[in-house]
């Protein structure tokens, strides 16, 4: 499996199951309807540990371009990699985004609400404040990006030229630093902390046949993609300073 391929799997599955615990705690008629902010939480948690656990070995399983760039600012991956793993992690989180779709079709159908539908597919923030919610995000993600920056040590595969990142430790790790990032800053903003995660499923949400879907929420796409970005970036700049 090619690094490439790998990051389209594995953002994949972390969508499919992430967005899936969404659709399944939100939409009427579900077995999981309104069991609440803490199987969210561990839904998104477990989504990550399944996303690494297959792409780890392959791509370093960053699954999450605020984690690519981040790694690249701190030197632990090329820079001339990062597009080919953010292009593959849009295309593996838009098909994962699609997949829930039609997966519960019926179930969107049987609800009314547009904000509960598009949430499905991504964040929106509990209390709309610009700032606020940009930092929200910034701060979630730079949690994630320096704790992996801390407890993953970036190698060349001599074998298998693949820059070994977030899966290196395992998966597990990444799933608690998730679990852990969505418990305690998730609740301002919906925890996007990866751009991927947002703005793909944001445009599938857009384009899919969704009854009475309301408004896609594009005058706040930008916090999830820019929050991330920077808070992955602060993330590493802080890494070399005390290293």
């Amino acid at each position: 499996m090619t690094p490439f391929v790998a990051e389209i799997i594995g953002t994949f599955l972390l969508m499919l199951l992430g967005c899936g615990v969404n659709a399944n705690v939100s939409l009427n008629k579900t077995y999981g309807q309104g069991s609440g902010w803490i199987v969210i939480t561990t839904g998104w948690a477990l989504a990550v540990y399944v996303g690494v656990v297959v792409a780890g070995p392959h791509s370093g399983a960053h699954i999450n371009p605020a984690v690519s760039i981040g790694l690249a600012a701190a030197g632990k991956f090329p820079w001339a990699d990062v597009p080919t793993y953010i292009i593959a992690q849009f295309i593996g989180a838009m098909l994962a985004a699609f997949t829930v779709w039609l997966v519960n079709k019926k179930h969107f159908d049987a609800t009314d609400d547009g904000d509960t539908k598009r949430g499905v597919f991504c964040t929106g923030p509990a209390i709309a404040n610009t700032g606020l919610n940009l930092f929200s995000e910034m701060l979630g993600t730079f949690v994630l990006v320096f704790t992996v920056l801390y407890f993953t040590d970036a190698t060349l595969n001599e074998t298998n030229p693949v820059i070994i990142g977030l899966g290196s430790l395992g998966a597990l790790p990444v799933a608690l630093l998730v679990w852990g990032i969505g418990l305690s800053l998730g609740g301002t903003t919906g925890y996007a902390i990866n751009p991927a995660r947002d703005l793909g499923p944001r445009i599938v949400h857009a384009l899919v046949p969704i009854k009475d879907k309301g408004s896609n929420g594009w005058g706040y796409s930008w916090i999830p993609v820019i929050g991330p970005i920077i808070g992955g970036c602060l993330a590493a700049a802080l890494m070399l300073i005390l290293s």
